[in-house]
């Protein structure tokens, strides 16, 4: 290491502590050419995870995009914010272990899953999502997906502007 004050790469650890839950290491050092101390600091660093795009691009993963769209399906439905916060640890787990031979997924893979967990979850945010990410065009789109999850929407009777379920 370098010393910060005269230049010189000759010097000695004098102590060293953990920090941050293991992730980074503090040396404090002396140089042996000036006498002087001053503090180093090692961490890990990782290449950071790469989504490609369906036009090729390549984006670093993000969270929060993430976690946005899951929170924006499952707006107004009974899950607690807890229960998103792990789902949303769960795909970022699975999309890590997914991507870690050559630190890329693609997006696709990453809505799969996305959809996989809110599917297990939440039927109603399942489709919310799934009607934004597969793009739906009509109705059909959205009683086929309805059908996959496992629900099998009811015929209705409309009388005097009103609706009605048949059994």
């Amino acid at each position: 290491m370098r010393c910060p004050h005269c230049g010189n790469f000759d010097d000695k650890v004098i102590e060293s502590r953990t920090l941050a839950n293991g992730d980074s290491i503090r040396r404090r050092r002396e140089c042996n050419g000036c006498g002087r101390r001053f503090t180093s600091y090692e961490r890990i660093e990782d290449k950071p995870l790469m989504v490609i795009k369906r036009d090729g691009r390549r984006e670093p993963f993000d969270r929060g995009k993430i976690e946005r769209g899951v929170t924006r399906a499952l707006e107004k439905r009974p899950v607690s914010s807890m229960s998103i916060e792990n789902l949303v640890n769960e795909i970022e787990d699975q999309a890590a272990d997914t991507g870690k031979e050559n630190y890329e997924i693609a997006a696709s893979r990453v809505g799969d899953l996305v959809l996989k967990k809110l599917a297990d979850l939440d039927k109603v945010a399942y489709v919310r999502f799934a009607s934004v990410y597969r793009h739906f065009e009509d109705l059909d789109e959205f009683v086929r997906e309805i059908q996959k999850v496992g629900g099998t929407p009811k015929k209705r009777e409309v009388k005097n502007g009103r609706s009605k379920k048949l059994d």
